[in-house]
């Protein structure tokens, strides 16, 4: 099996090292200071599930798509930031190396990438991948996985068959991160969208981990309601997940989901504290566009949305 990571950053580099450690072989396509440094020191993974080391001559690692090597992938992961799926979509269709029954399976946060894809891509040839696992790159080439809620879940949002996607689940599972099919991917990625949405952007404008916004009353008060506003949204558009109502899910939420991860930095932090833009837009900013669409207000999630655009304009020219 032939995988391609278009993506090197640390959820690309995790997946790539389980599909390494499973003897499946990988080309990463990355910018040019982690593609330096993966072709000199290789692959390196750490934290929960153990520790793997891919030696350089054990992958391959370009800067674009035309550095590839001249053959047909069976699956391309990607593993972009969400802001950048237009482009994304664009070099992955104008590659001739990639053949007509390669699949690609979006690996990205928020809702909204497998548009960026269609105008390309025959919908039969998109899945999307429900990740929950926390990833961390403290070196150009290194991953740690700090924290892990759920399996990653692949499946397709038009009806295609999962089967084609078993034996890169069992690949990746057997490298180390728990991986299987779902016939109900759109209900597991609206269940992440309720999770992200009311962490990741609060938990990045006051600099916590997750657990930290589920000990005081008045971040739980605002998480409340924007899992409320989600979840209106979200019925309002014809889309469900696997709770019925907003109060089922929050049991599960404080319950499990959040003491799982507790303490998790979210990936919005992160960029932050990178001076990189986030994928705000995706999550609650996808939030608000629906709700604009269906004639709703989603105050709470406007103004985690707004705060997020704020910080980053403070070093965004």
């Amino acid at each position: 099996m032939d995988v391609l990571i278009y993506g090197g950053g640390a959820v690309g580099l995790g997946l790539a090292s389980c599909l390494l450690a499973s003897r499946v072989r990988v080309g990463i396509v990355a910018r040019p200071a982690t593609v330096d440094a993966l072709r000199s020191g290789g692959l390196t993974r750490e934290g929960l599930f153990g520790a793997f080391r891919a030696p350089p001559q054990a992958l391959e690692a370009f800067a674009t798509l035309d550095e590839g090597p001249d053959r047909s992938y069976d699956f391309v992961l990607v593993c972009t930031k969400s802001y950048d799926s237009q482009t994304a979509a664009q070099d992955l269709a104008g590659c001739r190396g990639l053949g007509e029954q390669v699949r690609l399976v979006l690996c990205q946060n928020g809702w909204g990438n497998a548009e960026r894809f269609m105008p390309f891509f025959r919908r039969d040839r998109l899945y999307h991948a429900r990740i929950i696992t926390g990833f961390t790159r403290p070196r150009p080439n290194a991953v740690t996985i700090t924290v892990h809620a759920d399996a990653i879940h692949m499946g397709s949002l038009f009806g295609s068959s999962v089967e084609a996607l078993r034996p890169l689940c069992e690949a990746i599972s057997s490298g180390g991160i728990p991986c299987e099919t779902t016939e109900t991917i759109g209900r597991d990625l609206w269940a992440k969208m309720l999770y992200n949405c009311a962490l990741n952007g609060l938990g990045a404008i006051l600099d916590v981990p997750y657990g930290r916004l589920a000990e005081a009353d008045s971040s739980r008060r605002i998480m409340d309601a924007v899992i409320d506003e989600v979840y209106a949204v979200m019925q309002a558009a014809g889309y469900g997940t696997h709770w019925a109502d907003a109060a089922a899910f929050k049991r599960v939420f404080y319950e499990r989901l959040v003491p799982d991860t507790a303490g998790h930095r979210s990936s919005t932090l992160q960029d932050i504290q990178a001076r990189k833009r986030t994928e705000i837009d995706a999550l609650n900013g996808a939030v608000l566009d629906l709700a604009g669409q269906h004639g709703l207000r989603v105050p709470f999630n406007e103004a985690i949305w707004n705060l997020v655009k704020f910080i980053e304009s403070s070093y965004r020219p």
